[in-house]
């Protein structure tokens, strides 16, 4: 989901989406934990967004936001990379975020179903705090973003709805180790090349 927090929306200068902004990658953009994010030649400007990602339990479509804790396996923490030089160019999110390795997930979920409302989201690049949120920020919340989706397409086991951002998504660099830390989840960590 794009534009899902209010103020990394108003950091790239952009402004709020009245429905959730859903864009698709690709299943070759996901890594795990410790794998490396590999920086595509022509890319200036590589970017780390962390983010809250759910994991869909079961086949659902059209699912009320009182059926969606039914529907969800769990909780985990993803990295959504954006090349954002390329996002500026072309003012669409697609190539920008569907390359190979741009979407590091895990270390691991945490199962069942709980409302992630209130959990801190933070992303640490060598060490440096670049992003302190909180999910309680987001614009439109879990369960609404869920069923909007499925307004919009099937969701099948073992789908990820990564949920947004909150601001402080900067840059990384050959070497650079990112972490995202979502409270009771985990931290995820990735070196970039």
């Amino acid at each position: 989901m794009g534009r899902n927090y209010a103020a990394h929306a108003r950091e790239l200068g952009n402004e709020l989406p009245e429905e959730p902004l859903l864009f698709l990658e690709p299943l070759s953009s996901v890594i795990g934990p410790g794998a490396t994010i590999e920086t595509p030649p022509g890319v200036e400007d590589l970017q780390h967004e962390a983010e809250l990602a759910v994991v869909i339990g079961r086949r659902c479509r059209n699912v009320s936001e009182a059926e969606v804790p039914s529907v969800v396996f769990g909780f985990t923490c993803l990295d959504d990379l954006t090349a954002r030089d390329i996002q500026r160019r072309e003012k669409h999110l697609t190539r920008a975020k569907s390359f190979d390795t741009f979407c590091p997930v895990g270390p691991w979920i945490a199962e069942g179903w709980r409302d992630p409302f209130g959990l801190a989201i933070r992303c640490r690049v060598n060490g440096e705090l670049r992003q302190d949120g909180n999910t309680r920020d987001m614009v439109h919340s879990v369960a609404a973003l869920i069923a909007f989706v499925s307004r919009v397409m099937t969701l099948e086991p073992g789908d990820l709805l990564a949920t947004g951002t909150p601001a402080g998504v900067g840059p990384l660099r050959p070497g650079d180790r990112v972490e995202v830390e979502i409270e009771g989840i985990g931290t995820l960590f990735n070196v970039a090349r």
